[in-house]
C-alpha cells in the first residue's frame, strides 16, 4: 500500500492511499481457494470446482468483501504507520472511476487529537459546601408524603359531595348507544376536583349522595389519546356507592407500615438518607465546577472542530426541545439563536476540558476496568428492545468510536474523582438554598468565561443544555439546582401522560412508595405515580 500526505494543516490530515490491483486480486484468489473445497456443481465432485467457475459464480460478491476488509485494514496500517489519533471517525471515500482489476485508491481526512501535556494536579484548592440535614426538612417530607398519601373516610348518607371529596362509583360508558372497551368499571375512587377523569364528568357528580344513581353526557376531547373515542359523546350511568371525607393522616407506625417499613424510625431513616443523596449530589456538582474552571484558567490549546461540533448538536438538540415547549415557542427559539454563536464557544470548552481530564487520567492510570464496562453495556442494552439488545452489545464491541462514547462519562466520573482526593479540600457548612444558588452563579460564570469579550451583558440568562461546566455529560445536567429564574426555554417539565395510544386512563393515584430513593433531582420530592389498570380506564384522562 502506498501512502500520500496531501494535507497537514493544525489538526487536520488528509491522505491518499493507494492499493495495487494485485493485493487486490491475491486476497481475492486467496479466498476462492479457501471456499472452493466448500462449493457444490453438477458434473463435478466435491472439492473438485475450477477456480474459475468459483470466481465467475462468486467473484462480485468476494471482490465487494475483499475492498472492504482491505479498505478498513489500509486505514489501520495508516493509523499505526503516521501514529495518528483521530478525534473522531475519519472520512474513508474510494474515489471515483474504481474498477475491478484497477489500483484502489482511498481519500481518508480526519483530524486528530492535540497534544496536551498533563498538567501538575498538585496544588489544587477546593471548597465543599456542605449541607446539614435538620430534623425539620425530614418532617417536612414526610408531611408531604401524608399529604401525597390521603385518607378518607365514610360520610354520612345525607352528605352531599363536594370537592375534595372522595367518591367510590360504579360506572357503564356508552357512545351512539353501544357500550365500549374499558367503559365499565367498578369502585372506582375519585375525588372531585382532582382532574382525573375527562372534563365535565367531575363536576356533574358534585351534589350526589351515597346510594344515587345518575346518568351523565360528555364530550371526549379532540386530541384523545384513543382516537375511537376522540371528540365523540358518551353517556354514563353511574352509582355513588359511597361518599367519603378527607380525614387527617396520622404519621405514625401504621403509617410507615403501609409503605412495607417496620416503622416511622425507618421511614424518617430512609428519608433522610434520600436529602443527603440529593444535596450530595448538589456539592459534587459545585465542587466540580471549581476544579474545571482551576483547569480551564491554565490551559488554552487548538482542539478538534469535529468534536466541537459534534459538542456543539447536542446542545443545540436540547436547547431547541426546550424551547418547543416553553409558552412562546418561537420567542424562546429566538432567543437562543440570539446566542448561538455563545454556545458553540461553550462547546468548544468543553470538549478542551473533556481531553484535558483524558490526559490527566492516562497519566496518572486512571483506567475503566473490563468489569465496569461491562456494566456499562448491559446497562445501555437495557434501552432497546429484547431483540436488539444482542446486536447493540455487538456493535459496541466491534466500534471503538462507540465504546469510547459509552465508556466517556464514567471515566471523567473517575478522574474528577481522583483529583478530588489530590486536592486540599476544605469544608463549609450552608443551607441548601446557599448551595443552590452558589451553583447558579457558577453556572453563570461559566457562561460569561465562554463568551466573547466583546459582549457587554454580565451574565447571560440561563439556559439548561449550556449550564453544566464540564464536558457535557448527562449525569452533571441532572444534578443541577432548580433555577430561580429560568428563561422562557425552560419549560421542559413532565413527559405528556397522554402521549401513549392505550384506552383512555385515569391519572393514576400517588403511588405508595415515597420512601424508595427518587432519580437524584433536587426537585423530586413526590414518589412516583402508578399506571391505572387498563380495564377501568375508559372515562379517564
Amino acid at each position: 500500500m502506498q501512502i500520500t500526505e496531501t494535507t497537514n494543516e493544525g489538526l487536520k490530515r488528509a491522505y491518499t492511499l493507494t492499493i495495487p490491483a494485485k493485493d487486490i486480486d491475491a486476497r481475492i484468489g486467496g479466498e476462492i481457494k479457501k471456499i472452493a473445497p466448500q462449493i457444490r456443481m453438477p458434473g463435478f465432485r466435491p472439492g473438485k470446482v475450477p477456480a474459475n467457475l468459483v470466481r465467475k459464480m462468486h467473484g462480485e460478491q468476494m471482490h465487494a468483501q475483499a475492498i472492504n476488509d482491505m479498505i478498513r485494514e489500509s486505514v489501520d496500517e495508516l493509523m499505526r504507520e503516521k501514529d495518528l489519533r483521530p478525534a473522531m471517525q475519519p472520512k474513508i471515500e474510494l474515489n471515483e472511476g474504481y474498477d475491478q482489476g484497477k489500483d484502489a485508491e482511498l481519500s481518508v481526512e480526519l483530524e486528530v487529537l492535540p497534544k496536551v501535556d498533563a498538567p501538575d494536579v498538585d496544588g489544587l484548592k477546593l471548597e465543599r459546601l456542605t449541607v446539614p440535614v435538620a430534623d425539620e426538612q425530614v418532617d417536612e417530607m414526610l408531611q408531604q408524603l401524608a399529604g401525597n398519601n390521603k385518607s378518607y373516610k365514610d360520610a354520612a348518607k345525607s352528605k352531599k359531595a363536594a370537592d375534595g371529596d372522595q367518591l367510590i362509583i360504579d360506572f357503564v360508558g356508552r357512545v351512539d348507544g353501544e357500550e365500549f372497551e374499558g367503559g365499565a368499571a367498578q369502585n372506582t375512587p375519585l375525588v372531585l376536583g382532582s382532574g382525573q377523569f375527562i372534563p365535565g364528568f367531575e363536576e356533574q357528580l358534585t351534589g350526589v349522595k351515597t346510594g344515587d344513581e345518575k346518568t351523565i353526557t360528555v364530550t371526549f376531547p379532540e386530541d384523545y389519546q384513543a382516537a375511537h373515542l376522540a371528540g365523540k359523546d358518551a353517556e354514563f350511568d353511574i352509582t355513588v356507592q359511597q361518599v367519603k371525607v378527607e380525614t387527617d393522616t396520622e404519621i405514625d407506625d401504621d403509617f410507615a407500615k403501609n409503605f412495607g417499613l417496620d416503622g416511622l424510625d425507618k421511614l424518617k431513616e430512609l428519608l433522610r438518607a434520600q436529602i443527603e443523596q440529593e444535596t450530595n449530589g448538589l456539592t459534587r456538582t459545585q465542587m466540580k465546577r471549581q476544579l474545571l474552571d482551576q483547569l480551564a484558567a491554565g490551559h488554552d490549546f487548538p482542539v478538534p472542530q469535529t468534536m466541537v461540533d459534534a459538542e456543539f448538536e447536542q446542545i443545540w438538540a436540547q436547547l431547541q426541545q426546550e424551547a418547543a415547549q416553553a409558552e412562546d415557542p418561537e420567542a424562546a427559539m429566538k432567543e437562543v439563536e440570539d446566542e448561538r454563536d455563545d454556545y458553540r464557544r461553550i462547546a468548544e470548552r468543553r470538549v478542551r476540558l473533556g481531553l484535558l481530564l483524558s490526559e490527566i487520567g492516562q497519566a496518572n492510570g486512571v483506567e475503566v476496568t473490563g468489569q465496569e464496562m461491562n456494566m456499562l453495556i448491559q446497562q445501555a442494552a437495557q434501552q432497546y428492545r429484547a431483540e436488539d439488545r444482542e446486536r447493540f452489545m455487538q456493535y459496541i464491541q466491534q466500534e471503538p468510536m462507540a465504546a469510547a462514547q459509552l465508556r466517556a462519562p464514567l471515566y471523567e466520573d473517575k478522574v474528577v474523582d481522583f483529583l478530588f482526593d489530590k486536592a486540599d479540600v476544605t469544608d463549609r457548612e450552608v443551607t441548601r438554598e446557599e448551595l443552590e444558588a452558589a451553583i447558579e452563579a457558577d453556572e453563570g460564570e461559566e457562561t460569561a468565561k465562554a463568551k466573547a469579550p466583546a459582549k457587554k451583558k454580565a451574565a447571560p440568562k440561563k439556559k439548561a443544555a449550556a449550564k453544566d461546566a464540564g464536558t457535557g455529560d448527562a449525569k452533571d445536567a441532572d444534578k443541577k439546582a432548580p433555577a430561580k429564574k429560568k428563561a422562557p426555554a425552560k419549560k421542559a417539565a413532565a413527559k405528556d401522560e397522554g402521549a401513549d395510544d392505550k384506552a383512555p386512563a385515569k391519572k393514576a393515584p400517588a403511588k405508595k412508595a415515597a420512601a424508595k430513593k427518587d432519580d437524584g433531582k433536587a426537585e423530586a420530592k413526590k414518589p412516583a405515580a402508578k399506571k391505572a389498570p387498563a380495564k377501568k380506564a375508559a372515562a379517564k384522562k
